[in-house]
């Protein structure tokens, strides 16, 4: 039986152990290690790849041979270990829920002389006793009612953004991982760890959206590990798919293009499905065209809607590749082309998809919007191309997404040539009520 993987969290006790206080005032990152793997189980290699440090430098910490002291290094032990901020000097971690847990001792509370307020209620670790003894076994249909939750999640996601559902998305995936370690195998343990992934990769995502990068590969790596512990080859290439997608955003087109080739190799080895086979096509397409490489992008476009020309309804499809159809499958398209700077082609396409995209969707509405003022404003539409990103103003302001964010930066910084005209006067005008950020991205007064 493969080992469960190690939770994001660190136990309480061990944040509420006097000596692991001491250790991180200190900042003695030789005594945090150590306790990190004798209390929580977390070895060196798992130490060095959560906090993105040599498995030789984290060996030479613990051996007393180096001191950690750079403070971005502390802020990713910080992040990746999971500890608290305030115990290491720092300032409180956007992941810390809930920011009312106290690690600082273990001093009796003393007697309250007001009755308690109606904000007076448990803490995350008495909560965790009180599901451990009135949890009964878990049973397949604790696997679908997780499974539900999750597409409730991502439908929430589309309308809203991940910033607010977030911290629910990680309390249920240290849930599940509680029940995986009173699971015993069989059936109903292969579709706990089927749903750990998949709230690994919503946790991914929802950082991703936030721009939190280093967050988002920490979760999509835990998304890998689950699916791998049941050999789930088509939802580890989701994964592969999404930390594509993310070194676009990160200038990393040479890792975007790895890792989208490797989760067509995955995909492929167990005949994954056309429609999974057309998603992975245009994120290779998308890899391409940040690469600038035109006749691999447009070979990998036309493989996408080959391999979507054969889509069947007696396919298996996975729940989660759904949501590419037609309509995903032109806009991708078009966003392609636009990526490669081939205006004339991606603006009808673009334009085409965004008619047809659901009114619910606002972080996608958003998007394409953008992309197509984008394509608008490539062919020298000026006034047309700012129309279109008024009118994208309102979808926008209805996301919490940073990603979204930084495509009105960037559409508000490629207008700088021409600020004075009447018709990038308007949108700055309707940039600064509904979103106020100028044009070097910074909050406006």
């Amino acid at each position: 039986m493969p080992e469960s993987p190690t939770p994001p969290e660190l136990p309480v006790r061990l944040l509420t152990d006097p000596e692991m206080i001491n250790a991180c005032q200190l900042r003695d990152f030789a005594l945090v290690f150590r306790m990190v793997k004798k209390h929580a189980g977390i070895y060196p290699s798992m130490i060095a790849r959560r906090c993105d440090l040599t498995p030789s430098r984290v060996g030479e910490v613990m051996a007393g041979k180096r001191k950690l002291l750079h403070m971005g290094v502390v802020e990713r032990i910080s992040d990746g270990l999971r500890i608290p901020g305030r115990m290491l000097g720092l300032s409180s971690r956007t992941w810390e829920s809930p920011p009312e847990l106290s690690v600082t001792d273990r001093k009796s509370p003393s007697r309250p002389t007001e009755p308690p307020s109606a904000s007076s209620l448990p803490t995350s670790d008495v909560d965790e006793v009180l599901a451990l003894v009135a949890c009964t076994s878990p049973s397949a249909t604790t696997v679908q009612a997780l499974r539900s939750s999750i597409e409730d999640y991502w439908r929430r996601d589309d309308e809203y953004g991940g910033e607010a559902l977030r911290p629910a998305v990680i309390g249920q995936l240290r849930y599940v991982e509680s029940l995986l370690g009173r699971s015993r195998g069989g059936s109903v343990r292969c579709g706990l760890l089927g749903v750990a992934a998949e709230l690994a990769r919503l946790a991914g995502w929802t950082h991703f959206d936030a721009r939190q990068f280093s967050q988002a590969r920490f979760y999509f790596g835990e998304a890998l590990r689950f699916a791998k512990d049941i050999d789930d080859r088509q939802f580890m290439a989701n994964v592969l798919a999404c930390m594509s997608l993310q070194a676009t955003y990160q200038d990393r087109s040479a890792d975007a293009l790895a890792l989208a080739t490797a989760a067509q190799d995955h995909a492929r080895a167990i005949n994954g499905t056309p429609r999974v086979l057309s998603m992975l096509s245009m994120r290779e397409a998308f890899a391409h065209a940040t690469l600038g490489s035109r006749g691999e992008a447009h070979a990998a476009i036309s493989e996408a809607h080959r391999q979507f020309e054969r889509i069947s309804g007696s396919d298996s499809d996975p729940l989660w590749v759904t949501y590419f159809d037609e309509y995903k499958l032109t806009v991708d398209t078009g966003i392609a082309h636009a990526r490669l700077g081939e205006a004339v082609i991606a603006e009808p396409l673009i334009a085409q998809a965004l008619h047809q995209e659901s009114s619910t969707n606002q972080r996608g509405r958003a998007f394409h919007a953008f992309w197509l003022a984008r394509t608008q404003l490539q062919q020298g539409k000026l006034e047309q191309a700012c129309h279109t990103a008024v009118h994208a103003l309102t979808p926008a302001s209805a996301v919490t997404s940073e990603r979204v964010t930084g495509h009105l930066r960037e559409f508000s910084l490629q207008l700088s040539p021409h600020r004075t005209d009447p018709a990038a006067v308007a949108f700055d005008s309707q940039l600064r009520q509904v979103l106020p950020v100028d044009v070097s991205g910074s909050p406006h007064p």
